[in-house]
């Protein structure tokens, strides 16, 4: 008669190779627990001037408690609204390049005369400087979204700094028109340093500007220390 066939145990080697895996497995849970999802891109001309700095940093953490652009005070400028008069509201923009699609939240100035800055929450949503000029009347349109957030991840604009020159973004408006911008080029400004004139001053043709953090991330404040921009030119209206 035939011996009945034993199960053949693992051995410990097999064991040990389980246990590795699975610590692997908490050690990543546990990084990205602490230091967010992954660095957001920055403008490649940002990361060859950062490689050119004399000594390199140690990685920061990509998730921000407030990881929104600067609550910037525009400069003193006429009403807007002479020269939006004519234009629908957005509802909403597009960057297919970088998979971004978000509906549009309007942004007025907070009691101090800053500009405000879309609320953080799970549901990321970029919001329009509605006391500027709508995105496609003359002037520059300003668009802002967060990067990132500790809590909820990547937001809106995570990839802004990915962007390159010539991409398209579309803007809907209330009457069912698009407009269409291309890309100029995206920059990395200091928040103690930002453009203003650049960002918010008169235009001659209808400009658009996004704006997001980026960067270095100081842990101490939870913020980024830069500001991602990306500066694009109507091209294109697209009738309802």
């Amino acid at each position: 008669m035939t011996e009945p066939s034993r199960t053949r145990r693992p051995s410990w080697r097999v064991w040990a190779a389980v246990a590795g895996v699975f610590l692997l497995v908490a050690v990543t849970a546990v990084v990205l627990a602490v230091t967010g999802q992954q660095s957001p891109p920055q403008p490649a001309a940002a990361a060859e001037d950062r490689s050119e700095s004399a000594a390199p940093s140690e990685p920061s953490p990509s998730a921000a408690g407030e990881a929104a652009p600067p609550p910037t005070t525009p400069p003193s400028a006429p009403s807007a609204d002479a020269a939006s008069e004519q234009v629908a509201e957005p509802v909403s923009v597009s960057v297919p390049s970088i998979g971004v699609t978000s509906e549009l939240l309007r942004l007025d100035l907070n009691d101090d005369g800053t500009v405000e800055v879309p609320p953080l929450g799970p549901n990321d949503q970029a919001g329009w400087y509605q006391r500027g000029p709508a995105p496609g009347a003359v002037g520059p349109a300003v668009i802002l979204g967060h990067v990132d957030s500790a809590e909820h991840g990547p937001g809106v604009f995570f990839e802004l700094g990915a962007l390159q020159p010539g991409a398209e973004v579309t803007v809907a408006r209330a009457d069912g028109s698009v407009a269409v911008f291309a890309v100029d080029r995206v920059e990395t400004h200091p928040k103690d340093d930002f453009p203003t004139l650049e960002v918010y001053g008169n235009t001659e043709n209808p400009q658009l500007r996004l704006i997001t953090c980026g960067g270095d991330f100081d842990s101490a404040v939870r913020s980024y220390e830069d500001n991602v921009i990306a500066f694009a030119t109507l091209v294109d209206v697209r009738p309802a």
